[in-house]
């Protein structure tokens, strides 16, 4: 996929919440117990993450825009989290959440901290049919976000078919009720067009960005959410203003202008951003009246440093793929996760 994203298109935005969102720790029994006694004002987002979402869903803006959180925290916490969202000044159009209570009375133990099953699922029945439709899909690495999200895309593009989707779900080791949801969903969605125009995964754990080659230009692997905001710049999904929005939320939260030059370099390194459209960024930032404040006047001057630094990098693009091999890609990431325990029970998705 070359192009971008159609001006009079809904765009539909997918957000995890917890590690891709909101700063969450569930890695033990007591990280779980302190995440669900939080208070919505002691909950934090993601540094940059309040200032991208709030961009991305400007009112003043022509396009259609819908946002869909999909999170793995359960629906006991629905008021603590929704309270959380608004208080940030964000209304969901739907918010799911995790029925883990109900897999526990049902004694689906694997649906407890399995996530293909649950999120794909989610992503299925939350699909809006609409004529013209971008979606962006932000996730994180602490889990399988990748996976499912691309996943998702190509059932969406008509690349992964009906067995090859039941080939993955049973290496998924997804319960039949599952499996029959997904494979009916699937009947309805297969070969409705090619919607997801990135998939963006927030380094949560630090993965290698190697990782993630595999999937193709499509995921795009983020150590914070400038790197999102120049992606998306540079599709012309966000203006100049939108990236000194999230300039300023990361130059508060301690970010010094060396570092967010390192984070502009990375991208340029990986082939992800040209250097061409950094310097057309340089100029609209230098014309946006709110450019004379410290933060960004540094950032502009950094930022052309960079530009000059990088001229001679000819980084070959990452490729979009058409085939991704899915089981094998579950296989090899099967042994990489770790094995968390419920109620001293071992958990392997």
């Amino acid at each position: 996929m070359s192009d971008w994203m159609g001006s009079g298109h809904l765009l539909h935005l997918r957000w995890d919440l917890d590690k891709t969102y909101l700063r969450t720790d569930f890695d033990s029994l007591k990280d779980l117990i302190k995440t669900y006694r939080q208070k919505a004002e002691d909950k934090v987002a993601i540094v940059g993450a309040r200032s991208l979402m709030q961009a991305l869903l400007d009112p003043h803006e022509r396009r259609k825009r819908r946002v869909t959180f999909i999170s793995g925290s359960p629906t006991q916490m629905r008021a603590v989290l929704t309270r959380k969202l608004r208080l940030d000044g964000i209304e969901p159009d739907l918010f799911i959440l995790k029925p883990n209570l109900s897999n526990i009375i049902s004694g689906r133990v694997r649906s407890i901290r399995g996530q293909v099953g649950y999120k794909l699922g989610a992503l299925m029945r939350s699909y809006v049919g609409a004529t013209d439709l971008d979606e962006l899909l932000f996730g994180d690495d602490a889990e399988q976000d990748a996976f499912i999200y691309s996943l998702y895309a190509d059932i969406l593009a008509g690349r992964v078919d009906a067995v090859q989707l039941a080939s993955i779900l049973g290496a998924c080791k997804l319960y039949r009720a599952e499996v029959d949801e997904v494979m009916s969903l699937h009947g309805r969605l297969f070969n409705t067009g090619d919607a997801v125009r990135r998939i963006f995964i927030h380094l949560e754990a630090r993965s290698p960005l190697d990782r993630f080659a595999p999937y193709g230009a499509r995921v795009v692997p983020v150590y914070n959410y400038l790197q999102a905001a120049l992606v998306l710049h540079q599709g012309e999904v966000l203006r100049a203003r939108d990236i000194v929005s999230v300039l300023e939320a990361m130059s508060v939260a301690g970010y010094t202008p060396a570092r967010l030059a390192n984070s502009v370099q990375d991208l340029v390194r990986r082939g992800v951003v040209a250097v061409a459209d950094l310097e057309r960024l340089a100029g609209e930032l230098a014309a946006v009246e709110t450019t004379r404040g410290r933060t960004v006047s540094t950032f502009i001057q950094r930022l052309r440093s960079t530009v000059a630094d990088l001229h001679h990098v000819r980084r070959k693009s990452p490729e979009w793929l058409t085939e991704i091999n899915y089981l094998g890609l579950y296989h090899s990431a099967r042994f990489r996760r770790t094995r968390h325990r419920f109620l001293g029970i071992p958990l392997l998705d």
